[in-house]
């Protein structure tokens, strides 16, 4: 079974909520980039989600932009970040979702990286800039790998459209929660609680919502409601202030992955939503 479909059918109808994590790999180098995995795995992610730099990251705002301009300067390719997932999954249990842009992927050729990213441990892809119209470049080779092919969903996704890229996705739905590129937010958008809740009336994958979630309180709401939280530029916020400094990086690093998880563990169980 895939990692990432144990963790959600292991997590049931309990009153924890899965914490998906993203980081930049390489930056501020790839052996830090190893350490951070852990350090977040022990933390209390459920899943991680590994980045893969790119020169035009469009749907990614200033912060992880800067990430993937840091990790690029030091000459990180998408075969080193397969390498170095390979080398870390005998301590990296949880599930990695690799989340990027077609462009290397493309340039790596399709039925290679499908083959390379499950030799390696992948159990997911997003990739944002490959709509689901367009999905089969990609998932008649990672279909056969058994790597799932996540599904970006948003407030704009309506209709036919949305029911037919919930009807074929996979592993979860991750649901953008701003109409906007990624970036650390004061708070969350009005009436996105209700937005998510529709969603997952639709479907009875888990939803996982992310873009713009920066503290434990905006997680915990979240997770009030979704099955599963995601934050990425909070944390590459971190490893910008702190890259030149990897004992403290690391302890803020975990501290800050710790006290999401912690916000996502409920004291009250509660009934699962419809979905």
């Amino acid at each position: 079974m895939n990692r990432i479909d144990a963790l959600f059918t292991g997590r049931g109808s309990t009153n924890e909520k899965a914490l998906v994590i993203y980081l930049t790999a390489g930056d501020p180098d790839i052996e830090t980039t190893e350490e951070l995995l852990k350090t977040i795995q022990d933390a209390g992610a459920d899943i991680i989600e590994v980045g893969i730099p790119f020169s035009d990251p469009m749907a990614d705002g200033p912060t992880i932009q800067r990430a993937a301009c840091r990790a690029l300067e030091k000459g990180i390719t998408l075969a080193q970040v397969l390498e170095m997932i390979a080398g870390l999954r005998d301590s990296i249990t949880v599930p990695i979702v690799l989340f990027g842009y077609y462009n290397p992927i493309l340039s790596f050729g399709p039925k290679k990286f499908a083959h390379e990213a499950a030799r390696s441990g992948v159990d997911g892809v997003l990739v944002v800039d490959l709509p689901p119209e367009e999905k089969n470049e990609l998932t008649r080779y990672t279909d056969k790998e058994g790597i799932h092919f996540i599904t970006l969903v948003s407030p704009v996704s309506t209709g036919e459209r949305l029911t037919g890229i919930i009807d074929e996705a996979q592993g979860f739905l991750y649901y953008v929660s701003v109409t906007g590129v990624t970036g650390a937010r004061d708070s969350l958008p009005e009436g996105l609680l209700e937005d998510i809740e529709k969603v997952r009336d639709l479907t009875e994958l888990p939803v996982a919502v992310g873009f713009g979630v920066s503290n434990p309180q905006m997680a915990a709401d979240l997770g009030s409601i979704a099955d599963g939280v995601v934050v990425g530029s909070a944390l590459v916020d971190i490893v910008e202030k702190h890259g030149e400094n990897k004992k403290r990086l690391l302890k803020e690093v975990g501290g800050f992955v710790s006290s999401l998880k912690d916000a996502l563990r409920y004291d009250v169980p509660r009934a699962k939503t419809s979905g």
